[in-house]
């Protein structure tokens, strides 16, 4: 383990002596130069990047290294111009040097060539250099050295460079033409992958749930391989069209999570063609491999509303079915309005709204969570938390009849009775909604409470049920095909 370790660290260390061999042709620009860097990121996982330097480069045609950019960039959309002299700058050639200096890389790229390899006898302290040629270096090294092959840890391997293309940060190292002055400032902005963001909504009901309080948060998640300090932050919410690139690069690292901001801090708010654009109002930094929350809204005393439902199903009204259920699930939803009216009105990025109330003791607990799309103001939000404990129904068909309304066009008809109990355990009065989706034309012939007709297909009851106590709903249906 020892011998491993001092390998590993020998390589690093001479890989790393080894990088001044190809710096030394080219300019140099790390995040030491960069004057200021703006990140707009899009909901799929798709950021555009503006990243601006001042940099010294010589007249004529030289190489540049833009160090420090994003792993998962997408060099064909990478673009470089010159701030202060526009059009005396220009870009003959580019490489991204994504593939990063290891010790297993660069012994990966010396596959098929010869390295220098140090060896101490234990004996005498002797220490002898041999000429070594790497056959493999897929799980483990194979040596051919002299007329022998060796694999394992035989010895200090020593490279004599380290190849143009391993770096040990992701480069975009470019060909340039500056017929302008030698110090520059200049920007860089490209398409990258790995930086991604969601919004998160925290919503609170009253004891009576007909009032909400609504913070909405922006997760953002940085995978790219690069960090972005004091950054002017833009997000764009709505579903942007992207071509499939068939380059793909992995995300790697752990994730960390950082909290920013206060609920009571909104993003400024615009329109871009047909998406929306949100802007934090300070600039922010978004490490590598880091997750981190900045405030979005807070809005308090919404009016809501919650409804317990009752779905049934369009199968049964052509049929004899008979028990339909026992104990049937009562569905929980809460609904608003995204209005100025109801104290909002703004457009929300689709995410997931949770949703807690306080008990008895003023703790408040989790009661559900649901998603949204992408909703634009003067929209109703409709959240499924889960299921009623307390009402729960029973639904039967109490008869079945197939009649023939035209025996020789041969349209069938069915009429059909159905008895549905709805249970209360709770001890105060509860409102249900009983929706039935019936098919083809139908008519209501006979029933115990009043329907309405939601929409073509839909017949919905409105029923209250007693403390501690049932009521039963009855009807009887016509359905022509």
């Amino acid at each position: 383990m020892m011998q491993r370790l001092s390998f590993l660290w020998m390589t690093s260390l001479f890989a790393l002596i080894s990088v001044s061999s190809y710096a030394a042709d080219e300019a140099r620009s790390t995040l030491q130069d960069q004057q200021g860097v703006a990140v707009t990121i899009y909901n799929e996982n798709l950021a555009l990047v503006k990243d601006q330097r001042k940099i010294e480069i010589k007249r004529g045609q030289s190489a540049l290294a833009f160090r420090d950019v994003s792993a998962r960039m997408r060099p064909e959309t990478a673009l470089l111009r010159s701030l202060n002299t526009p059009g005396k700058l220009s870009v003959i050639e580019q490489n991204f040097d994504f593939d990063l200096l290891t010790p297993q890389k660069l012994l990966e790229k010396y596959v098929g060539k010869n390295v220098s390899l140090i060896r101490i006898n234990p004996a005498t302290g002797v220490e002898t250099t041999e000429l070594a040629q790497v056959l493999a270096a897929n799980e483990g090294v194979v040596l051919k050295v002299g007329k022998h092959i060796e694999t394992g840890m035989p010895g200090r391997i020593v490279y004599p460079d380290v190849p143009d293309n391993l770096r040990d940060r992701p480069t975009l190292v470019m060909s340039l033409n500056n017929v302008g002055a030698p110090q520059q400032e200049v920007e860089l902005s490209y398409l990258t992958g790995g930086l991604a963001w969601r919004a998160d909504y925290v919503a609170e009901l009253n004891a009576t749930d007909d009032l909400l309080d609504l913070s909405g948060w922006v997760t953002l998640t940085n995978t790219s391989g690069a960090s972005y300090s004091h950054a002017k932050l833009q997000l764009v919410a709505g579903d942007v069209n992207q071509v499939q690139n068939e380059m793909q690069y992995a995300a790697r690292g752990k994730v960390m999570v950082t909290m920013a901001a206060s609920a009571d801090v909104r993003m400024a708010e615009e329109s871009l063609m047909e998406y929306h654009l949100y802007s934090l109002d300070h600039p922010t930094s978004i490490a590598e491999n880091q997750t981190k929350q900045v405030a979005l809204l807070s809005a308090s005393g919404v009016p809501a509303k919650k409804e317990l439902l009752l779905r049934g199903a369009d199968y049964y009204y052509q049929s004899s079915y008979g028990d339909l259920g026992q104990k049937m699930k009562v569905s929980v939803f809460v609904e608003f309005d995204n209005k100025e009216s109801a104290r909002l009105g703004l457009p929300l990025p689709k995410g997931v709204i949770r949703v807690y109330k306080k008990d008895s003791a003023g703790n408040a607990q989790f009661v559900g969570e649901d998603n949204i799309d992408h909703t634009p103001k003067n929209e109703k939000v409709r959240l499924k938390l889960g299921e009623s404990f307390d009402v729960t129904a029973d639904k039967k068909q109490i008869d079945f009849v197939a009649k023939q309304s035209n025996p020789n066009k041969g349209n069938p008809q069915y009429e059909s009775a159905y008895e549905i109990v709805l249970k209360n355990a709770k001890k105060e009065a509860v409102n249900v909604t009983v929706q039935e989706p019936i098919p083809a034309d139908w008519k209501v012939l006979k029933e115990s409470h009043p329907h309405e007709k939601a929409s073509s297909n839909t017949a919905v009851w409105h029923i209250t049920i007693p403390a501690e106590s049932s009521t039963k709903l009855q009807y009887r249906v016509l359905v022509r095909y």
